[in-house]
């Protein structure tokens, strides 16, 4: 998928295929109970401080999905981070166990920096992801959701409000805020021809 994340954050292939390398190694590594801690990486890119999202799948289900929202740490640290977070620490799923990793096919998201907006009509599906927040409540659905399950522009930000525990009509409370953002998204499929054994 490209968009103009892509021109802004200049991941070349060589940058993507890294970093989905090293969320595998991460994920085996910690199922192996052995430590892994790689060098720095070289392109500067990978060390710009990004907002990051790692999705788990596992025979076309979810296995887990952690990230950071907002860029707090180096692009190659959160990913470090946020694919043994996925793997091990989703509330929703019980942690992976070692016999599974060969079968998980992992997903990363690196977002842009979130915009907020007043008009829905700014939303492309496709394109954009959500964020609503209300004081303590705040739920984030990244853009490929919205297209894996062809939702339109309200059911997005239904499901967004559902995700925040608000009201499913909460965009239309003033309270509420609404940010968008867009997210250079690549996976093992597209690079590896499905799952990376490495």
């Amino acid at each position: 998928m490209k968009n103009r994340m892509e021109t802004e954050l200049k991941l070349s292939t060589e940058d993507k295929r890294y970093l989905l390398e090293l969320a595998r190694k991460v994920i085996r590594a910690k199922c192996s109970g052995s430590s892994f801690d790689p060098e720095p990486p070289v392109s500067p890119v990978l060390n710009e401080k990004r907002g990051a999202f790692v999705t788990l799948n596992e025979q076309g289900q979810l296995r887990g999905c952690i990230g950071y929202i907002e860029g707090i740490k180096p692009l190659y640290q959160s990913i470090m981070e946020m694919a043994e977070a996925a793997a091990f620490n989703d509330p929703r799923f019980p942690p992976v166990q070692a016999e599974e990793v060969d079968d998980l096919e992992i997903e990363i998201s690196v977002l842009s920096p979130l915009r907020r907006i007043k008009n829905i009509d700014e939303i492309k599906i496709g394109t954009h992801g959500i964020l609503m927040k209300k004081k303590h409540f705040q739920g984030l659905l990244l853009p490929q959701v919205a297209t894996h399950y062809n939702w339109d522009r309200e059911t997005f930000l239904l499901q967004t409000c559902i995700k925040a525990g608000l009201p499913s009509g909460c965009r239309h409370d003033p309270e509420v805020e609404i940010w968008i953002f867009s997210a250079s998204i690549f996976s093992e499929e597209e690079f590896f021809g499905g799952i990376s054994r490495s």
